[in-house]
């Protein structure tokens, strides 16, 4: 870890003070807020150090302590001590503009932030005889420097985090909501580099780690499961691509990498989709949406892939430094971007079996068994045919009517669920019980959410670094969830719902796995029992994620489309 950037001398990685022009264009400078942006920080210096291998700790939430040690070029005694003052860097060359920063991005004073707020230890050595200690605490000339044993790289701690600003500390989460951010932060600097090995430790018990091989595939089992990575297809793939405005004439290539777990491995949230551009982690709402696109209909509704998808792109085409916590990226180009990572992930899925499986916990026929003697809302309605195996097409006095056959038989699912449980989760035993791999992220959630847990039909323990022995799940209707559905009542309550938020959330997961996809085939009479069963019915008009299940078509937009002048008659 260092405040080094890459370069061939070493005086292009020499820790220089900026000049007042430079200062006033970043001046919005860090901005810690948690103990995961000191996470981010420190992880991305060891990367611009080019470390080959990053270990942190961390004891409790982060504000305790924090220690990122890496093996990258290190310090010398004079850098060492200009990195902990404000307004200096090693990132930009004298006279360069900040825009041509080419490390993980413009940070300027990540040390000098971090030291007022916290206790701040720097233990380097540039490869020299003797390393160099730093204690800094506030403002520079509070800094102390000594020299210590050390070999080459950097090791930072971080103690008594906003010790000195308690109103910053309880605007914090709770415990395990901190260390949760802290884990998915290194679980994302993990999985887009694959070629530095990580290691994350909590109160002393060992959370994840990687090799470092370089592949992405070894990284996935490291913060996953051997499930997710044995199964996932590998993206490497190029797209040309071309500009727009002043310089529509110019183009280059897009580089993708990463891996892609199978549709069939799921999670309900897209916190699972992890994209970087040009070796940074980003949020980024269409790039993600990008990828869950190239997924297609290969995946269930609602469900989001668990993908690793690395961009490279030409240069200038990202900027970095539109944001003080760097956490978003404008691109030149976003709409060509996107195209090329939809593309991408479609084609290095093509091969992928779509066949669906047929073990569904809950069939056709019973779902449509009726239930009651309730009035159905469709009994005035007939079935004329079906389109592309998707949408039932209906007759209606003088509508046509058209059902999404999915959405109309996850409703029906989703009722008769409800009712059925009616406030309490029924439970199945599960025998013997299931080891389910968790991410650490969701690990953390498990150890202090038992109750919660428990609520939504779950019994559980840990067993293992990352890893949940499922005793007990929600078994509605009799109809026993999978113990792998755990994952997703965890993430419902990391999103902050309530027990019964979760347990509806869970409810309708499980009213959509069974329901009709697309492609599938029924017949007349089976089509005329869907339509009755979703008359009857409390909301026959949404399914549960809030989309229509049926749509209508009035016969005077008929008329005007086939320019007739009246009736049908006519």
């Amino acid at each position: 870890m260092s405040d080094d950037s890459p370069g061939s001398a070493a005086e292009d990685r020499a820790v220089r003070r900026l000049d007042d022009a430079t200062v006033a264009s970043v001046a919005a400078g860090e901005v810690i807020t948690r103990p995961a942006d000191v996470v981010v920080e420190l992880v991305e210096n060891a990367l611009d150090a080019e470390a080959t291998r990053i270990d942190v700790d961390v004891a409790g939430d982060g504000t305790e302590r924090i220690r990122v040690r890496d093996d990258g070029r290190g310090m010398s005694r004079r850098d060492a001590e200009l990195a902990v003052e404000r307004h200096t860097s090693s990132k930009l060359a004298p006279d360069a503009a900040v825009s041509a920063v080419d490390t993980l991005g413009f940070r300027g004073e990540a040390l000098a932030s971090i030291a007022t707020v916290a206790r701040l230890e720097l233990r380097t050595n540039d490869g020299g005889p003797r390393g160099t200690r730093v204690v800094a605490e506030g403002a520079p000339e509070a800094m102390r420097t000594d020299p210590v044993g050390r070999g080459r790289g950097t090791t930072v701690t971080v103690r008594d985090l906003f010790g000195e600003t308690p109103a910053r500390r309880e605007s914090l989460g709770a415990s395990r909501t901190e260390f949760a951010r802290v884990s998915d932060a290194v679980s994302r600097y993990a999985l887009v580099r694959p070629d530095v090995a990580f290691s994350l430790t909590h109160d002393g018990s060992d959370v994840f780690s990687t090799p470092g091989t370089g592949a992405y595939d070894d990284a996935l089992l490291g913060v996953y499961d051997r499930e997710v990575a044995g199964r996932a297809t590998e993206l490497d793939a190029g797209r040309r691509v071309e500009s727009e405005g002043a310089d529509a004439d110019e183009h280059g290539e897009i580089t993708l990498s990463g891996t892609l777990a199978p549709p069939s491995l799921t999670r309900a949230r897209r916190d699972h989709v992890y994209v970087a551009v040009d070796g940074r982690p980003v949020r980024n709402e269409r790039l993600g949406r990008a990828v869950v696109a190239g997924y297609g209909d290969l995946l269930p509704d609602d469900r989001a892939p668990i993908a690793v998808v690395s961009i490279s792109l030409p240069e200038s085409w990202a900027d970095h430094n539109v944001h003080p916590r760097k956490r978003t990226v404008r691109l030149r180009n976003p709409d060509e971007v996107e195209q090329a990572v939809e593309s991408a992930v479609r084609d290095a899925l093509s091969t992928v079996d779509r066949r669906r499986s047929e073990d569904l916990s809950m069939d056709l026929g019973d779902s449509l068994e009726p239930v009651s003697d309730t009035e159905s809302a469709f009994d005035d309605v007939s079935v004329i045919g079906q389109f592309r195996d998707l949408y039932l097409l209906c007759e209606r006095d003088d509508d046509l009517l058209v059902v999404d056959q999915h959405a109309a038989h996850e409703r029906i699912n989703y009722e008769r669920l409800r009712d059925a449980v009616d406030g309490e989760t029924p439970t199945a035993t599960v025998d013997p019980p299931a080891r389910v791999e968790l991410t650490p992220a969701q690990y953390a959630t498990v150890a202090s959410s038992t109750d919660e847990l428990a609520a939504l039909g779950y019994d559980l323990d840990p067993f293992g670094e990352t890893t949940v022995r499922v005793r007990s799940v929600p078994a509605p209707m009799g109809r026993a969830a999978a113990p792998e559905s755990v994952r997703d009542a965890v993430d419902a309550i990391r999103g902050g719902t309530t027990p019964e938020s979760g347990r509806d959330a869970l409810l309708k997961d499980l009213a959509c796995h069974p329901s009709l996809k697309a492609g599938d085939e029924l017949t007349d009479e089976r089509a005329a029992a869907l339509l009755e069963r979703l008359g009857e019915c409390e909301n026959p008009y949404a399914c549960p994620h809030g989309r229509p299940t049926v749509l209508a078509v009035e016969e005077e937009t008929l008329v005007r489309g086939f320019g007739r002048r009246g009736t049908r008659m006519e």
